[in-house]
C-alpha cells in the first residue's frame, strides 16, 4: 500500500485530492489545524507547516496544498524521506511579478523563491519535485475570487464591473486541479518540472462573472461603469468596510489577458479540465440570506 502526507488536507485543494487518494488505495497521513475523526485509509495528524505532531518516517509521496513559501521552509528542515513532491503554487508568480502592487510583487518573490527552494532541496535529498501552477480555482466556496464575487453579489442584489472588463480568463475546477497532482505523482516526465494549470475554457472576465451571477437566485443585476466612475464606487464602499483587499492593479487586470499553457500538462499526465459551469451549491456557504 502506497502512503502520501498532504499539507491542506481540509482545504478547497486537499479535500478532494484525499478522496482520490483513498479511492486508489493509497494510506492518508492527512495535516490540519481542525480536530477530524480518521477513516479506513486515513489517519489525521494535528499542526500545520509549522509543527506537526506524529508525522511517520518516511511516505511514498508529499504533497502540499496550502502556502508554497511555508511548505518550503518546512521541507528544507524536515527529515521525513519522500521520493516524491508535489506541490501546488501559483499562477501569481508570473500575472504579479511585474505589478504595480507592491504587496503583489512580493507575492510573486515569495512563489518564484519557494519553487526554486524546493527543486533544490528536493535534488539535494534525491528526490522528485514537481510543481503545479492553477488559474482562478472555483468549485469549493473558498477561493478569493469568484467566491467573492458570489458572496458581494448575493449580499447587495448588484454587482459593479469596469467597462470593457474583457481580460481573458481560464477558471479551473477544484476536482481537476485534484485529479491533476494525484495523475502527476505517478507520471516520471513530470520529475523537476513546474506546470500551469487552467481551466478548460477561455472567457472574457465579464462573462465569467455573468454565469456567477446567472447561477444565484434571485439573480443579482449587473453594472457596468466608466473606470472613473467605478473607482469613485469602489472607493465609497471601502470607506464602508467593504472590498478593502481589491487592489487598484487587481481593477486593472480585469481588462488584460492572463492565459496560460495547458499543453504541457496534457501531454505529460493528461490534464483535461472541464469547461466553466458554475453552479450555486459552490458558493452556498459565502452568500448570506437577502430575506
Amino acid at each position: 500500500m502506497k502512503t502520501a502526507l498532504v499539507f491542506g488536507a481540509s482545504g478547497q485543494l486537499g479535500a478532494p485530492l484525499l478522496e482520490r487518494l483513498n479511492d486508489a488505495g493509497w494510506r492518508v497521513f492527512a495535516v490540519s489545524r481542525q480536530s477530524h475523526s480518521d477513516a479506513p485509509g486515513r489517519h489525521w495528524l494535528g499542526g500545520d507547516l509549522a509543527g506537526v505532531r506524529g508525522l511517520p518516517d518516511a511516505v511514498d509521496a508529499i504533497f502540499s496544498c496550502g502556502p508554497l513559501d511555508l511548505f518550503a521552509r518546512w521541507h528544507a528542515q524536515a527529515t521525513i524521506r519522500a521520493p516524491r513532491i508535489v506541490a501546488f503554487g501559483s499562477t501569481s508568480a508570473a500575472t504579479k511579478h511585474g505589478s504595480a502592487d507592491d504587496d503583489e510583487r512580493d507575492l510573486a518573490r515569495r512563489l518564484l523563491g519557494a519553487e526554486a527552494a524546493l527543486f533544490a532541496q528536493a535534488e539535494l535529498r534525491g528526490a522528485h519535485a514537481t510543481m503545479l501552477r492553477p488559474t482562478l480555482v472555483y468549485g469549493a466556496g473558498r477561493d478569493a475570487t469568484l467566491t467573492r464575487i458570489a458572496a458581494l453579489a448575493g449580499r447587495w442584489g448588484h454587482f459593479l464591473l469596469p467597462r470593457r472588463s474583457d481580460g481573458l480568463r481560464q477558471p479551473v475546477h477544484v476536482a481537476d486541479l485534484a485529479a491533476a497532482a494525484f495523475a502527476a505523482c505517478t507520471a516520471a516526465a513530470t520529475h523537476g518540472r513546474s506546470y500551469d494549470l487552467p481551466g478548460g475554457e477561455t472567457l472574457p472576465y465579464r462573462e465569467m462573472v455573468q454565469r456567477v451571477l446567472a447561477c444565484l437566485q434571485p439573480r443579482p443585476v449587473l453594472h457596468e461603469l466608466p473606470m472613473p466612475l467605478f473607482r469613485l464606487a469602489l472607493e465609497a464602499a471601502r470607506a464602508r468596510g467593504i472590498a478593502t483587499d481589491i487592489s487598484a492593479a487587481a481593477v486593472e487586470r480585469m481588462r488584460h489577458d492572463m492565459l496560460f499553457d495547458p499543453q504541457p500538462a496534457q501531454r505529460d499526465f493528461g490534464f483535461a479540465p472541464r469547461a466553466f459551469k458554475p453552479e450555486a451549491r459552490m458558493f452556498e456557504n459565502s452568500i448570506p440570506s437577502r430575506e
